[in-house]
């Protein structure tokens, strides 16, 4: 039997073209003469559906796309090729069906090549987190085969390089400074109410219907500061609701999608179901997708204070995020600040074409608008 298990990593920030390129090497796969037994996953309900969709209009058959805790459980022999999708989501201890320890060490004795898009600054649970050491050992395994591939253009946000510093500086340094652009192709606005923001997104959604755009449309995302649960609902109303003084709407993908011709919207991510402009998005459904106009709500775990922005996860409704990991050396420790560290920067880059902020904190919704109209 050929050996298994040799690592090819792909990394690079948000919006670099790491999916783009998973996909065409999917697509290239997939239509080779050789009958290479590849098959694709991601850790992410949504993205699921659109590679399954890409694999039903090829004509192959769906269910080589996968979530990779199915594909680890069924396996009865080592394929030719996995293609790992965010591969940052991938568990590094046991969840719900998943008993292993590590799903990517799983997927190594299942594959004769495992091919991983990976940014550990898009982790967003704490059952997801690799430990510094673990991630220059994966580093290290691709690197000595030549296999470390970085991407290092911005292909996501049509701006410039002064914008797309100024969201980096942001997320990396915690720190606004004044934007200085002349750009047209990418719109920046710091607005003083949700409301606001929902009607500047509700307009661009509109205009995207008559435009030249040819993928993604603009939607409300927000961090994950309010409660949702999938398995119940709320004591004090019908759905899970984004609540910020008297405005409030639906959150995390909870509204009945219409039938609208022959269009199956289960197949659909998020993003392209016509009803979600009538909710708030957040990182689990918006994650690895592009939007026309990204309307960010910060809310209230992202803070500024003394000149920097801060992590509050007291104010955070992600348990997943907020829960202690047991690590390596047996010490317990919260990487919850990290990880809406993370989640603020999966929101601020979905945007292909503008990013409208509302922040629920007063003093960074005053210190951004500031540095905006300047």
């Amino acid at each position: 039997m050929k050996e298994t298990g040799q690592l090819i990593m792909i990394t690079g920030e948000a919006g670099s073209g790491k999916t783009v390129l998973l996909s065409s090497i999917f697509n290239d796969l997939l239509q080779d003469d050789r009958n290479i037994d590849v098959h694709l996953m991601v850790n992410h309900d949504e993205q699921v559906k659109v590679y399954q969709t890409i694999a039903k209009k090829l004509s192959f058959d769906s269910s080589r796309v996968t979530k990779p805790t199915v594909f680890i459980n069924n396996a009865s022999h080592p394929v030719d090729v996995v293609l790992v999708d965010e591969a940052h989501l991938l568990w590094t201890q046991g969840k719900q069906s998943y008993r292993g320890k590590n799903q990517l060490q799983d997927l190594l004795k299942l594959a004769r090549v495992v091919v991983i898009i990976f940014d550990k600054n898009q982790i967003l649970r704490t059952q997801q987190i690799l430990e510094a050491d673990d991630i220059t050992k994966l580093e290290n395994q691709a690197r000595k085969n030549d296999n470390l591939i970085v991407l290092k253009n911005q292909m996501r946000i049509d701006a410039d390089k002064h914008t797309i510093n100024w969201i980096r500086s942001i997320v990396d340094k915690q720190t606004v400074g004044t934007l200085k652009t002349n750009s047209t192709r990418y719109e920046v606005k710091i607005f003083d109410t949700p409301q606001a923001l929902e009607s500047a997104i509700r307009l661009k959604n509109k205009q995207d219907a008559d435009s030249n755009y040819a993928n993604g449309i603009s939607r409300i995302i927000a961090t994950f500061d309010w409660k949702f649960s999938s398995a119940s609902k709320p004591k004090d109303d019908e759905l899970w609701m984004v609540k910020i003084d008297d405005w409030k709407l639906p959150w995390n993908n909870q509204i009945k999608h219409k039938k609208h011709h022959n269009i199956n919207y289960k197949d659909l991510s998020w993003a392209e179901k016509p009803e979600t402009i009538n909710e708030v998005g957040s990182t689990y459904t918006v994650q690895g997708f592009d939007l026309n106009y990204a309307g960010v709500i910060i809310g209230p775990s992202v803070k500024y204070r003394d000149g920097h922005i801060v992590f509050d996860k007291n104010e955070h409704a992600n348990k997943d995020a907020n829960q202690k990991r047991t690590l390596a050396d047996g010490s317990k420790q919260s990487f919850a600040e990290e990880l809406i560290k993370n989640e603020l920067n999966v929101l601020l880059t979905r945007g292909v074409h503008g990013l409208y902020i509302y922040a629920v904190d007063p003093e960074l919704r005053a210190v951004l608008k500031k540095a905006v109209q300047n």
